[in-house]
């Protein structure tokens, strides 16, 4: 015969957004201890599975939380405040903690990611500014970030991004990320990827596609000045019918996005190719007119001086004009920057470029990030690690919610 012996407890916050409102709860649960009075054994059920070792948050509560500070970048003193005005005591310290250890649990993911990123044959690089909190004072980090998209060629691989953080823009810090990687990179002309296109690369040398975009830039901001600023009108001409002529190229470019490599390149070797022909012509030929010190001759000059690398696209329908992908996944940096003002450390900014990894590929997968987050915490810690590849947002799924109606 059994008979009750003792009672364990455990607490935990949840977040549920039934009914149209956020209602919070504290999940209690009850561990009975019983005992044989003959044989003297004791049974008990296991204890509940723990989102956060010792923590007393749900998974929904942490992805709540993880969303809000890199989702939409709400700083954790703030949230701290917003909860405190709900009753809910959270200090600071406790929800950093929380932070860390959940991207401490959610590492593996990030590493699988990095993995499908880099197995690409093309992808888009670029970085941003990210301010770092260092002894009293700010410095300037940087923050990394690589885009695996073939749905502009119509590939079938799912999209993907991998974010890296470092405390400057050496040229290691790209040559360290794409260790390995022997694709196409598009992105700007900074100067630290000039290693990686180097031909005595191992294994070998990356392929450099430029952006348009950056090229075009430069045309249309002294084409946009040139309406304002006195004196200015003469450079407007070429700044003008510049931008017209990109546009003209860039118009048959969007015809034909989202279609597979093979017809780009086909309508790039018909219609866009005589089109950038005739661009270099015209730009070379007024060039030689110009001074250097003019600013409309330096904007010729980025794009022939890299003349190759912006008409890579002409030869491999993968290839697309621009860098806009990467640029798109560090937006939302941009944007936050104004709200948290700066990263405490630089494990924080590791701890960024984690959680902007997991954030930006879900978006990327059309996966609503939060609720992703929340099952992936609830699962990963029991999850085979075999099958890990089942939690990535293009594998999951979203569970099925029960709905219950009063008689």
């Amino acid at each position: 015969m059994l008979r009750r012996q003792a009672r364990q407890t455990r607490r935990g916050r949840d977040r549920d957004a039934g009914g149209g409102a956020t209602r919070w709860k504290i999940v209690q649960t009850v561990r009975e201890k019983f005992t044989c009075r003959r044989c003297e054994k004791i049974t008990q059920p296991p204890a509940p599975f723990h989102t956060i070792a010792r923590g007393r948050a749900g998974a929904s509560l942490l992805a709540l939380i993880l969303y809000a500070k890199y989702g939409h970048h709400q700083p954790l003193n703030r949230q701290s405040e917003s909860f405190a005005r709900e009753g809910i005591d959270l200090d600071v310290s406790t929800l950093a903690d929380w932070v860390g250890a959940c991207t401490a649990s959610l590492a593996p993911l990030v590493e699988l990611i990095r993995l499908h990123v880099l197995d690409a044959a093309r992808l888009h690089g670029d970085d941003t500014t990210v301010p770092v909190l260092a002894k009293g004072k700010t410095m300037t980090g940087r923050v990394w970030s690589y885009v695996r998209d073939d749905r502009p060629f119509a590939g079938a691989t799912p999209p993907a991004a991998i974010f890296f953080y470092s405390r400057n823009r050496d040229g290691e810090h790209p040559t360290r990320h794409l260790a390995g990687y022997a694709g196409v990179l598009q992105a700007d002309a900074y100067g630290g990827f000039n290693g990686l296109y180097d031909a005595k690369r191992c294994p070998r040398p990356i392929t450099e596609a430029a952006c348009w975009s950056h090229g075009r830039r430069k045309f249309f901001v002294l084409a946009d000045l040139a309406k304002s600023a006195p004196g200015s009108e003469q450079r407007a001409p070429l700044a003008v019918a510049a931008v017209r002529r990109i546009d003209a190229i860039f118009a048959i470019e969007g015809e034909i996005n989202g279609l597979p490599a093979e017809q780009r390149l086909a309508v790039r070797t018909t219609r866009i190719a005589p089109l950038v022909a005739e661009l270099e012509s015209w730009m070379r030929s007024q060039r030689a007119r110009l001074s250097r010190h003019a600013d409309v001759a330096k904007a010729m000059d980025y794009i022939l001086k890299r003349w190759a690398a912006f008409t890579r696209f002409l030869s491999d329908g993968r290839i697309c004009m621009t860098n806009n992908a990467a640029e798109r996944a560090l937006r939302g940096i941009a944007i936050g920057r104004k709200n948290w003002l700066f990263a405490g450390s630089d494990r924080g900014g590791e701890r960024a470029a984690a959680m902007y990894t997991l954030i930006a590929t879900a978006k990327l997968n059309n996966v609503d990030p939060q609720a992703w987050l929340a099952d992936v915490l609830r699962r990963i810690a029991d999850h085979p690690a075999r099958r890990l590849n089942e939690l990535l947002p293009w594998n999951w799924h979203a569970p099925a919610i029960e709905h219950t109606v009063a008689a």
